[in-house]
């Protein structure tokens, strides 16, 4: 059952070209400017290694360097393009949310309103960070409501409010991860798991939308950014 598993995974080559397929769509420059990276890299080592007469050992790391800016400028690229991908559709800060490396847990959908405006729930070192989806406007008192709800059950706990979009005083997308990180670490690990547990308990607050509800939505998978 593993081995038919593991045999419908695409290999590494696949998922490149898949990769940079994505690329291609999001930005028509963007493996132009791969290749030009790691060329320009290459010939800059090698005029060094020219000059100061070590030809063939500048070729050496001019190759592994060439490879390693291309490898990184591809990274940049694609996780840019996962973000286009995933721009306006519902739960996309989710799914960027729960692509996070490290002692995050993350409860998507805790709160929803009729416009399906969304607030998630993050829990990590920072303490506790709801994030939401929509107009500032609309998602403002749901925030509040969601906090005060939260503090009832982590007293003394760091609660952090953040509100994701395009808006004024709203942190885009692709700069989501990045804005959780540089949050202060206000918890040790054996705290952030008590917090963990006892958030467990709290019930979603998600109230019926009038209207007809969206049919075959699914989340988007949260992109693996490196």
């Amino acid at each position: 059952m593993a081995k038919s598993e593991d045999s419908e995974k695409p290999g590494r080559i696949k998922q490149l070209r898949m990769i940079a397929k994505i690329i291609k769509q999001a930005n028509p420059k963007g493996m132009p400017i791969v290749f030009l990276s790691a060329v320009g890299t290459l010939a800059v080592v090698i005029v060094i290694g020219l000059v100061t007469d070590y030809f063939w050992y500048s070729l050496f790391i001019g190759i592994l360097a060439a490879l390693t800016v291309g490898l990184v400028v591809f990274g940049q690229l694609a996780q840019r393009a996962q973000y286009s991908l995933l721009h306006g559709q519902t739960g996309a800060a989710a799914a960027v949310l729960q692509g996070m490396r490290g002692n995050w847990q993350v409860t998507p959908a805790i709160a929803v309103n009729r416009e399906q405006d969304l607030v998630h729930l993050v829990v990590g070192y920072p303490g506790v960070v709801l994030v939401s989806e929509g107009p500032g406007n609309r998602v403002a008192k749901m925030l509040a409501a969601e906090k005060k709800r939260v503090a009832r059950v982590v007293l003394g706990v760091e609660i952090y409010d953040i509100q994701c979009g395009d808006g004024e005083g709203q942190v885009p997308l692709g700069k989501l991860q990045r804005h959780l990180m540089k949050l202060p670490r206000n918890l040790k690990k054996p705290a952030v798991n008590e917090v963990k547990d006892r958030l467990g308990s709290l019930p979603r607050n998600m109230p019926l939308p009038k209207g007809p509800m969206p049919k075959g939505a699914r989340m988007p998978r949260g992109p693996k950014l490196r």
